[in-house]
């Protein structure tokens, strides 16, 4: 959770009210944060075991009461101290939740912004912008100012590798303005951090000082995020001044002082649902400043090709304010009370999701919606039970009665997963050694290297690099991926790797909670044998391993043709396994005529054989795609089907 530290007597001063140490924390308490911390400068510098400061420096320190405040990772909104307090008084009744205004624009030349889509889109496609007209600004608002794009930057922006944020002076450049991407020696500019020494760098010269300069290190986290990059994106003015370049530093010439009246604001990013709700937040934060309360002009973002033709155009900001439902009856049974239709939208008001209205009911089971109002600074507002949270907040935490549960249970472990981690002990007895391998792989990895064609599968939208592309449907990359990264063990006695994990399935008719998701998880087991020989007998014994742990017999046909080397146990009645050789299907994976599939006949079949698994040698095409030099076998077992 991102923690905001404010001044106490600067916090109650937005307030209006004052409260002691106990009420202020019941208060935070109620709105849904945490007072985690009651200090100061003084005693935080007397605390800290890494900066040791004289007594003399001690004493030039504050000893103003600051809180440390613990806020929701998701409440953009209370990051800085205006929405904090923002939040608090229209929960305490004092204030109405603000109406946010987009002006139309006062001077056309400074609310355009073109973009050069060819150059751009190789390091960071997108921006957006904003001004604010007739800010005042005094020392503690520019402090917070600087310190909200700070937190941001920390949280949603993921350290200014999704977005980051330019703020500058609007009456010290010229509209309109320009986001390019140039080669590093073709940026020259004073930056921020040089400001009196009033020194120029080229980009790539930049970087290296901030890489090396100690009085810079607090920047140097951000340079490999361009640094090896053929082209530095550069925001500029009409008549070529540097305006910043992000994600690293402004130029000189467009900082903002106490005297700036008017802010430009531009964000960078490679994900534009992010950079939204980043200029919204600044937007919605720092308005209240304006000479015009929450309002805003907005940007024009024209995006052209390499013959100065728009090919994509948008306007920011968006401060959308959008409907969401939830049904009284969902909300009152998840929160644990009984409050009334036309009161709960009376407790929207509280926490900005005002008005709300009742709409009728869609069927009479389950009673009126109540429709919110969701402001551009509620972004965490996603679903139903987000709107039922916050009606909780409203409703009053200490308010909700204590009920004894009427139903009487005993927590235990789920079915598969008991099954699960007693097969990984039982394999792992085996010899195997257990590996987690991650959930996303490539589409090759996942289909193409296996031998496999492509078929339906859950995929990113926006992967972060080729290896995380899908969510696998299988285990066997994850495991071969493994034996591909330690060559350097010794496979003189053979290498044993194992997983038991869920794989995704796509799936149209898997329903949870009445609502069809498209997909579903599946537990496998899968295992593989690396080593001088196939080991084909190894695995085929591991198969019949699981088999019997899981109390599924043998059918006699498959004893026969074993030698009737079976030794009866104990098994489960109307349970029975068989091995078949592979015809078709996963053919191209196993070498051929050395692979099989398991068939499982039990009463939750219905008395039908279905296939489980299968098991074989792999393929020579297979290994080489994955870069392994043993022969190796392999198993992957449904294990939902074992229960």
């Amino acid at each position: 959770m991102p923690t905001v530290s404010v001044e106490r007597s600067a916090l109650f001063a937005h307030l209006g009210r004052t409260y002691t140490d106990e009420e202020f924390d019941e208060l935070c308490f109620e709105f849904g944060v945490e007072l985690d911390e009651i200090t100061s400068e003084r005693e935080e510098a007397t605390k800290s075991s890494t900066v040791k400061l004289s007594k003399e420096q001690l004493a030039s320190l504050s000893e103003e009461v600051i809180y440390k405040i613990d806020v929701p990772a998701n409440r953009y909104d209370l990051l800085c101290i205006e929405g904090i307090s923002r939040s608090l008084r229209v929960f305490l009744g004092d204030i109405d939740a603000p109406t946010y205004n987009i002006l139309p624009a006062s001077d056309e030349a400074s609310s355009t912004m073109t973009v050069m889509q060819s150059s751009t889109s190789t390091i960071r496609p997108f921006v957006v912008c904003a001004v604010l007209r007739d800010v005042t600004f005094d020392e503690a608002r520019y402090q917070s100012f600087i310190e909200l794009q700070d937190q941001l930057h920390r949280n949603l922006c993921r350290q200014r590798t999704l977005v980051a944020i330019g703020t500058h002076d609007l009456d010290s450049v010229k509209g309109p303005f320009f986001y390019d991407a140039r080669a590093p020696s073709d940026i020259k500019f004073v930056p921020l951090t040089h400001t009196d020494e009033g020194k120029e760098f080229d980009g790539a010269s930049l970087m290296e000082c901030y890489e090396t300069d100690a009085a810079c290190k607090h920047l140097k986290p951000y340079v490999p995020i361009i640094k090896n990059s053929p082209l530095y994106p550069v925001v500029l003015d009409s008549e070529g001044t540097v305006m910043s370049l992000p994600p690293i530093i402004n130029g000189s010439k467009s900082r903002i002082t106490l005297d700036t009246k008017n802010v430009f604001i531009e964000c960078t990013a490679t994900d534009l649902t992010k950079a939204n709700i980043v200029l919204d937040t600044v937007v919605a934060m720092f308005s209240e400043y304006a000479a015009n309360p929450f309002s805003v002009e907005p940007v024009t973002v024209s995006y052209v090709n390499d013959s100065q033709e728009v090919v994509n155009s948008y306007v920011s900001p968006q401060m959308y304010t959008r409907k969401e439902t939830a049904t009284v009856k969902f909300v009152n049974s998840l929160i644990g009370i009984n409050v009334e239709p036309e009161k709960m939208t009376q407790l929207c008001n509280k926490i900005q999701l005002g008005p709300a209205q009742l709409l009728p009911a869609t069927s009479e089971e389950e009673g009126p919606v109540l429709e919110v109002t969701v402001p551009p600074t509620r972004s965490d507002i996603l679903h139903a039970v987000d709107i039922a949270e916050d009606i909780g907040i409203a409703f009053g935490y200490n308010n909700i009665k204590r009920k004894v549960p009427q139903t009487c249970t005993v927590g235990g472990e789920q079915p598969l997963n008991q099954l699960s981690d007693l097969l990984r002990e039982e394999i792992a007895r085996a010899g195997y050694i257990e590996v987690l391998t991650h959930g996303l792989c490539s589409i090759n990895d996942n289909f193409t290297a296996l031998g496999k064609p492509i078929t339906a599968a859950v995929s990113l939208s926006n992967p972060a690099n080729i290896e995380y592309q899908v969510v696998r449907t299988t285990l066997l990359p994850g495991l071969l991926k493994t034996l591909q990264h330690n060559k350097s063990a010794s496979f003189t006695g053979g290498f044993k790797l194992f997983e038991i994990s869920d794989v995704v399935l796509p799936d149209d008719k898997h329903v949870i909670t009445e609502t069809i998701v498209g997909a579903k998880n599946s537990r496998r087991a899968c295992a593989t044998y690396s080593g001088p020989t196939s080991g084909f007998e190894v695995i085929h014994g591991l198969v019949d391993r699981i088999m019997t742990l899981c109390e599924v017999e043998p059918e006699e046909d498959y004893v026969a043709s074993s030698g009737n080397a079976y030794k009866k146990v104990h098994c489960k009645e109307g349970w029975h396994y068989n091995i078949r050789e592979l015809k078709d299907g996963d053919i191209r994976t196993y070498f051929p005529g050395r692979a099989a599939e398991v068939l499982l006949t039990s009463p939750k079949t219905g008395g039908k054989q279905v296939v489980i698994g299968t098991f074989g040698i792999l393929h020579p095409n297979v290994l080489g795609e994955f870069d392994i030099n043993y022969p190796t076998s392999a198993v992957e077992l449904e294990l939902d089907y074992l229960l």
